[in-house]
């Protein structure tokens, strides 16, 4: 196991610090590559995005 102890966040992600609620959750979840392969599908009409709390307005739900 790592120590992490003496970690600190390099400046580019220092941002992170400040953000609440969906920009913080954003910021981790654009980060999955399960969700961008399933927001990519859902983008061209062949995935299914719901069960990653998503939707996309404008557009009818299934």
């Amino acid at each position: 196991m790592t120590d992490n102890a003496d970690w600190q966040p390099s400046a580019a992600y220092l941002y992170v610090l400040h953000l609440k609620g969906p920009s913080l959750a954003w910021e981790f979840l654009r980060r999955n590559p399960h969700y961008r392969a399933d927001w990519s599908r859902a983008v061209h009409g062949t995935g299914e995005v719901a069960h990653w709390g998503l939707s996309f307005p404008g557009r009818p739900d299934p």
